[in-house]
C-alpha cells in the first residue's frame, strides 16, 4: 500500500511532522483492513495453466460443453449431492421467441437441402439430420403458440482438493459421473482465471460456453434436489452429510412406524437407538424397550423410567395366561382364542421344539409336537380357562387368569398324551425355572418409558422369556391405542426360533393398525436376513438404519437395500456413529449426533468416562402419566 508524500509544514517541527505522518499513515492502515473485500479475498491467488491456487486449496475450473438430445429431471442431482467440495454456477439468459422462430426456420431450411443433396447424390439417410429436423419443428410450433420459451443456458463448476494427486482423482470422478448421463464436461485450458471469474457469485459470465435449451430442458436444471430427510415435525436423528443439513423426521408418517437397525458391535447402533427413544418421549411417544444387555438402565433411571429386572432371583413376575384387556368389542370376543394360540407357540418354544438355528445360510427344524400331542394340548388348554372361569364369552375375561401350574394339573389327569405333556413342562412350575413364570403377575406398565431386562436370564429361558415379555407388551398395546415405539435389542436371539421370530413378524404387520413402532436391532445381520421371517421383517420396515458392517454382511444388505458399488465401499468404513438413513424410497448418509447431557445419559463405551458433564435427571414431568413411579426389583 503506498501513501503520497505529505509537505512539511514550516511551522511543526521534525518530530512532530513525523509524528503527524505516522499518525496519517496508521488511519490510512485501519482504513484498509476494515474494508469488505479485505475480509473476503483469499490470502493469495495463483493461477496455472490447468488449475488454480486460492490459498493452500488447489482448485480447478471446468465447464459443460455438450448434453443428449433428451435430458431427465433432476440430472443434476449427483453433481449437487457429489462428496466432494465444488462450487456451482449457472447462467440463464432468456431469448426472444421471434429471433428463435427465423434461426429455427433457416435451420429447417438448410437441414432440408442438405437431405435433398444427399439423396441426389445417392448417399445414404442420415439419421441425424433427420432426428435434428424433427427437433427444430416441433420447437417451432410450441414456440408459436407459447407453450415453450427459449434460452441459452451455461454450466460452470470448480472443485477443490487438498492436493494435485487428489485434485485428478476429484476431477476425473466427477467427469465420469457427468458422462454416465452423456453430459460431458471439460477443464478450461489457459481459461483457468476466466473461469474462477465465471464460477464466484459476481454474474460475470467470461467463459461464455452455452447451450440452446427450451422450458422444459431448462426445467430440469433445477438445482435445489439434493437428498434431503428433513419435515416440520418429527424429531432429530443427525446431520444430512450430503448438505450438511438436519435429518428430522416423523418414522409415524410413514406406512407403517416399524424400523430396523443393521451395525457391527461398536458402529453406534446402540447410541442411535437411545438418542431416538430419549427424543420421542420428549414429544410423547411411549417407550418399551427388551434390553439384553444391561445397556439401558441408566437411561431409565434418568428418565423416571420402570427399569423391570428379569431373572430367577427376581421378584417379577409375568403370566403368559393374561388376556388382554380390550376395548374393541370386536376384538373382545377373539380374546381368548388368540392368546391361546399364542400359547401354543410358546409352550412348543418351553418343550424345546420349533428351534431354527441358523448354521450356514441353512435351518434345521426339529418339531416339538405331533399332531395328536398338538390336539390334547389345546384340550388342555381350554379346559385350564374353564375351570378358571373364563370361556369366549368376555363377560368372563375379568376372572382372575389361570397360570402354567394350572395348566400342569390339567394335563396332569388328563388322558392320552397329557401326563406326558405334563413331564414336558414341570421344569416350569416346580422344576428349575419355576416362579418366574408360573405365578400371577405383579407389575403394571403405566410408566411412558419401560425396559425389560433379560441379561440375567439362562440362555435356555431367554427366549421363552422374550416371547412372554412380548406378548405381555402386544396385550397393552391392544388394549390401549396409544403412540408407541418397542425396542427390540438382539433381535437375532429371537430369529433362532421359528416361532419366536413368527411372532415377531406378526407384530410387524399389525403394529400400525395400534400406532405402534417396532425398532428391531441386530448385529448379525448374515444370520438375520438368512431367515425367511428376518427378511420378512426388513421388508416390513418403512425406516432402516445402517451403521457399519463386516466385509461379509456388506453383500447381504447391498443386495436387500440395492446399494450402489460407493454406498457398498462406505457401508464398511463408516467411521462410528455414521450411517445410511432410509426413510420410504430416500435414503441419506447420516452423522447422529447428540447434545453433551445426552451424550453422558447415552454413552455405552466403557473407554470414555461419564464425567465431564452435569449428572442429573432430566425433567420430563409434562411427558409423564400422572402417578408414575419407578418400579424396583
Amino acid at each position: 500500500m503506498a501513501f503520497g508524500k505529505q509537505k512539511n509544514n514550516p511551522q511543526l517541527s521534525p518530530q512532530a511532522q513525523r509524528q503527524q505522518e505516522d499518525q496519517e499513515i496508521m488511519l490510512a492502515f485501519q482504513k484498509g483492513i476494515t474494508a469488505l473485500r479485505d475480509f473476503i479475498a483469499p490470502s493469495s491467488v495463483e493461477l496455472q495453466n490447468k488449475y488454480f491456487r486460492i490459498g493452500t486449496r488447489f482448485a480447478r475450473s471446468f465447464f459443460v460443453y455438450g448434453y443428449p438430445r433428451q435430458i431427465n429431471t433432476g440430472w443434476m442431482s449427483g453433481l449437487v449431492n457429489v462428496d466432494e467440495v465444488i462450487d456451482i454456477s449457472i447462467y440463464v439468459y432468456p431469448v426472444q421467441s421471434q429471433v428463435i422462430m427465423q434461426n429455427l426456420r433457416k435451420k429447417v431450411t438448410r437441414l432440408e437441402a442438405g437431405i435433398q443433396i444427399d439423396n441426389d447424390k445417392g448417399k445414404v439417410r442420415d439419421p441425424a439430420k433427420q432426428a435434428a429436423i424433427l427437433d427444430a419443428e416441433e420447437m417451432r410450433d410450441k414456440l408459436q403458440v407459447g407453450e415453450e420459451k427459449f434460452f441459452r443456458f451455461g454450466l460452470y463448476f470448480n472443485v477443490y482438493a487438498n492436493s494435485l494427486d487428489d485434485l485428478e482423482f476429484v476431477s476425473h470422478k466427477v467427469e465420469t459421473m457427468l458422462g454416465q448421463g452423456l453430459v460431458y464436461s471439460k477443464p478450461g485450458t489457459s481459461q483457468q482465471e476466466q473461469g474462477l471469474n465465471t464460477v464466484v457469485p459476481q454474474f460475470v459470465d467470461e467463459m461464455q460456453i452455452r447451450r440452446n435449451m427450451n422450458t422444459g430442458a431448462i426445467s430440469t436444471s433445477f438445482p435445489f434436489t439434493s437428498a434431503n430427510l428433513s419435515q416440520d415435525n418429527g424429531i432429530l436423528y443427525g446431520i444430512n452429510m450430503h448438505n450438511s443439513g438436519l435429518v428430522i423426521f416423523d418414522r409415524f408418517s410413514l406406512e407403517n412406524g416399524n424400523s430396523v437397525v443393521f451395525a457391527k458391535s461398536g458402529a453406534g447402533k446402540s447410541f442411535a437407538v437411545k438418542l431416538e427413544a430419549l427424543r420421542s418421549m420428549m414429544f410423547g411417544t411411549e417407550v418399551i424397550i427388551i434390553d439384553p444387555e444391561n445397556e439401558y438402565q441408566k437411561l431409565a433411571d434418568s428418565v423416571a423410567g420402570s427399569y423391570v429386572r428379569l431373572s430367577l432371583s427376581s421378584t417379577t413376575r409375568i403370566n403368559p395366561f393374561d388376556l388382554p384387556k380390550v376395548i374393541d368389542p370386536e376384538e373382545a370376543d377373539n380374546a381368548l382364542r388368540s392368546n391361546l394360540i399364542m400359547l401354543h407357540g410358546l409352550l412348543r418354544l418351553m418343550m424345546g421344539g420349533a428351534q431354527a438355528m441358523l448354521v450356514g445360510g441353512s435351518s434345521s427344524v426339529t418339531p416339538a409336537l405331533n399332531p395328536i400331542e398338538e390336539a390334547d394340548l389345546d384340550t388342555g388348554l381350554i379346559e385350564t380357562y374353564a375351570k378358571a372361569g373364563i370361556t369366549n364369552d368376555p363377560l368372563t375375561h375379568q376372572t382372575l387368569p389361570p397360570t402354567i401350574a394350572d395348566l400342569y394339573d390339567t394335563l396332569l389327569h388328563m388322558g392320552g398324551s397329557g401326563p406326558q405333556l405334563a413331564q414336558r413342562i414341570r421344569k416350569y412350575t416346580t422344576g428349575t425355572f419355576a416362579g418366574i413364570f408360573s405365578q400371577q403377575s405383579n407389575i403394571m406398565i403405566d410408566n411412558p418409558f419401560v425396559v425389560f431386562n433379560v441379561r440375567d436370564l439362562e440362555d435356555e429361558l431367554r427366549p421363552v422369556a422374550m416371547y412372554i415379555v412380548l406378548n405381555y407388551i402386544w396385550n397393552k398395546t391392544k388394549s390401549d391405542k396409544r403412540k408407541r415405539l418397542l425396542i427390540i435389542d438382539e433381535a437375532w436371539q429371537l430369529m433362532k426360533y421359528e416361532d419366536s421370530a413368527n411372532f415377531i413378524f406378526s407384530l410387524a404387520k399389525r403394529a400400525r393398525k395400534y400406532n405402534l413402532g417396532i425398532t428391531t436391532i441386530s448385529q448379525d445381520v448374515e444370520d438375520f436376513m438368512g431367515s425367511r421371517m428376518g427378511r420378512a421383517i426388513v421388508a416390513n420396515a418403512s425406516m432402516q438404519l445402517l451403521f457399519k458392517q463386516s466385509p461379509s454382511s456388506v453383500d447381504v444388505l447391498a443386495d436387500v437395500f440395492k446399494l450402489t458399488e460407493e454406498e457398498k465401499k462406505r457401508l464398511s468404513q463408516f467411521p462410528v456413529g455414521q450411517g445410511l438413513f432410509f426413510a420410504g424410497p430416500n435414503h441419506v448418509h447420516i452423522q447422529v449426533v447428540g447434545s453433551p447431557t445426552e451424550m453422558n445419559l447415552v454413552n455405552t463405551n466403557p473407554n470414555i468416562p461419564s464425567g465431564g458433564f452435569q449428572e442429573g435427571t432430566i425433567d420430563l414431568t409434562n411427558t409423564l402419566a400422572p402417578g408414575t413411579t419407578n418400579m424396583v426389583n
